[in-house]
């Protein structure tokens, strides 16, 4: 019996081993610009004719798949990307708008997992990080799209649309969808579970023209004033976008590249790992701190207060006449309790009948409650009293 369970646990644990070697794609070659969005979609079919159990019967026709994407040797994303998938049965999303820091080449490792038969297929993606042709955008609009989520305005047609909305508010052609984030990683709330609402996107937009009446228009005093009482600003230009996008106009940021100063002296952290050979060296000339006030506000506090509170306990109970009236009170009570005790310890009367057991279990003895010379009606039971 213990050789047929080792053969079968061995049989399961070769069959598990056996599912879990991920099968690997052949190398998919990306590219991606600086300053533009960049979108790569995960078809779930295109990762299930790879798994070794895709010609089973048993499975069925829309199994479940999920996705894992990390930096190629790191367990993460780089900074720029951020990858996204709502359900295990809908399309999965990389996406994210690369700066110059990011020039070059970065391997990106994708794993994708069968979430009915545990199956893992496996996918290297190296994407190449140019600079852009058209240079920078230095004039940028950050739309808040409420009715939209993150994952519903990345495939391209979407952007096309949003973009064409832009173009004809902003009247010049050319713009650039610099990024997608979604609202929830500004700061933004989950929705309540209610039909319909949606977290909500922002889109910024890049052109290299700068920004008409319409646009400056709505960081005018007036409309911030609008902005401060919960009401849209008051514009005529913005119907391009209803009722597809609606737009919260109050959360509308315009970045002008072109007036930042370049002489300004800007702190840059590093990444928090330290280069190959370097040691970590900390100031020697911190300043000593004191803890005195801290003691005094921890400990001595708390014990002024209460003793504060146990002098006023003590006055109100001692010195006031309510508090000695009711200490009076008490020490009465006490006392006519004690006394009260006192004579009933002394009074010579025989056990009540109702205390005297009539059959004793142990020794089988009956005793007659009635049996007492000294008959007195004030010991005998209420019904026999009353006969």
């Amino acid at each position: 019996m213990a050789g047929q369970r080792l053969i079968v646990s061995c049989f399961l644990a070769g069959l598990l081993f056996s599912r879990g070697l991920a099968i690997s794609l052949p190398v998919l070659n990306l590219y991606a610009v600086v300053g533009e969005i960049f979108v790569h979609e995960f078809e779930i079919d295109d990762f299930k004719d790879a798994f070794p159990s895709s010609m089973d019967e048993n499975e069925p026709p829309e199994a479940p798949v999920t996705f894992h994407t990390n930096l190629l040797d790191h367990p993460d994303l780089p900074r720029w990307l951020r990858y996204i998938q709502r359900t295990p049965y809908q399309t999965g999303y990389l996406y994210g708008s690369p700066t110059s820091k990011e020039l070059g080449k970065q391997t990106i490792e994708v794993k994708a997992y069968n979430r009915y038969t545990y199956d893992t297929a496996r996918q290297t993606m190296i994407i190449t990080i140019a600079p852009s042709s058209d240079g920078e955008m230095p004039y940028q609009a950050d739309f808040l799209v409420k009715n939209w989520d993150v994952e519903e305005v990345l495939p391209a047609d979407i952007q096309d649309l949003f973009q064409q909305a832009v173009d004809s508010m902003w009247e010049q052609d050319g713009l650039t969808v610099v990024n997608i984030t979604s609202a929830l990683d500004r700061g933004g709330r989950v929705p309540l579970p209610i039909e319909n609402r949606k977290e909500g996107v922002f889109i910024k937009v890049g052109s290299k023209e700068p920004f008409n009446e319409c646009l400056t228009k709505v960081k005018s005093p007036a409309n911030r004033n609008r902005c401060k009482l919960q009401q849209q600003p008051a514009l005529t230009c913005y119907d391009t976008f209803s009722p597809r996008f609606q737009i919260d106009w109050c959360n509308l940021t315009l970045i002008d590249l072109t007036n930042i100063n370049t002489t300004e002296v800007v702190t840059i952290y590093g990444d928090g790992v330290l280069e190959e050979g370097s040691e970590f060296n900390p100031p020697d000339d911190a300043p000593d701190r004191e803890f005195f006030s801290d003691f005094l506000l921890t400990f001595l506090l708390p014990f002024f207060l209460a003793l504060l509170l146990a002098l006023l306990l003590a006055y109100i109970m001692c010195c006031r006449r309510e508090g000695v009236i009711q200490m009076v009170h008490h020490h009465t009570i006490h006392d006519n309790t004690e006394e009260l005790r006192e004579m009933a310890s002394t009074r010579d009367v025989p056990r009540p009948l109702s205390t005297m057991p009539m059959f004793n279990v142990r020794t089988g003895e009956r005793t007659n409650p009635m049996r007492s010379a000294r008959f007195d009606t004030a010991q005998v039971p209420l019904i026999l009293a009353q006969q």
